[in-house]
């Protein structure tokens, strides 16, 4: 988790100017929050306690608003056009970028608030799963007490977002359906506006 999201950082202080926030103590201070994380709880962070938690949410919360950010400027350059839009190979790497960026925003989401999150996880098994995956469905395909990992979220992250629909993790509430469809349509916003653009640039 500690490494999705500093990969995170990095893809959003790499973005070009046009798309990115200016003030840079934004990124300063996502990284101090992962840093007071890392301090609290040196292990996997999942430790049970109030700080931790709390400092958890918020830096799901400022990664969400500063990709969030990206995601709206990159569209409006697409939209009204700009530097980024003269070069084919430019507009594709930033495109790709804040993409790859959002999915491990989403992934994160997914493993913050499925069942509970990954404390609660770790310590009982949700009778009612929010996020229903194989090894769930049919126990014979994983050991006995599997959990999902956050890499199992990362998947799942990125396979919505390439498939625009579920692929092999079924959401079984509401906040997975609507989340899950909302990712969807952010992908698709993105994927289909950067190649459209791009492709226009090189005709």
């Amino acid at each position: 988790m500690a490494l999705a999201v500093i990969v995170a950082i990095l893809l959003n202080a790499s973005l070009p100017s046009s798309i990115r926030p200016e003030s840079r103590w934004f990124l300063s201070l996502i990284g101090l929050v992962l840093l007071g994380l890392i301090v609290a709880d040196p292990g996997r962070i999942d430790r049970s306690t109030e700080p931790v938690r709390l400092l958890s949410r918020l830096l799901l919360s400022l990664l969400a608003v500063l990709t969030a950010l990206s995601t709206a400027m990159l569209v409006h350059v697409l939209v009204v056009g700009g530097s980024l839009t003269h070069s084919a190979t430019r507009l594709l790497l930033a495109g790709g970028t804040v993409w790859v960026s959002n999915n491990i925003v989403f992934a994160l989401l997914y493993w913050e608030l499925d069942g509970g999150g990954s404390v609660a996880r770790m310590h009982r098994r949700p009778r009612y799963p929010d996020l229903a995956f194989p090894q769930q469905l049919n126990p014979d395909l994983a050991p006995p007490g599997w959990r999902p990992m956050f890499v199992d979220y990362l998947y799942l992250g990125f396979t919505n977002a390439l498939a625009f629909s579920p692929t092999d993790v079924m959401p079984l509430v509401p906040w997975a359906k609507i989340t899950m469809g909302i990712q969807s349509l952010i992908s698709l916003a993105i994927l289909g506006l950067v190649v459209a653009r791009a492709v226009n640039i090189l005709h």
